[in-house]
């Protein structure tokens, strides 16, 4: 799995920081969505996928990759 995130899209709400904190995190300036691991360990995956589906600016997308 590989994680992408588009800023520009963002809205900062949170959701993806609350679903997986190990992999998102919010920039203190504005909220926007920073991306701490764009490779996550196959354990975090259905928090990855969560993540996804609860952005309200649809700012991250999942690539198909071979785990970590």
């Amino acid at each position: 799995m590989i994680v992408h995130v588009d800023p520009d899209r963002c809205c900062g709400a949170g959701q993806c920081v609350l679903a997986a904190p190990e992999v998102f995190d919010q920039r203190d300036e504005d909220g926007t969505v920073v991306l701490l691991d764009a490779r996550p360990p196959a354990a975090l995956v259905r928090e990855v996928a969560d993540a996804v589906a609860a952005c309200p600016g649809g700012a991250i997308r999942l690539e198909e990759g071979a785990p970590r």
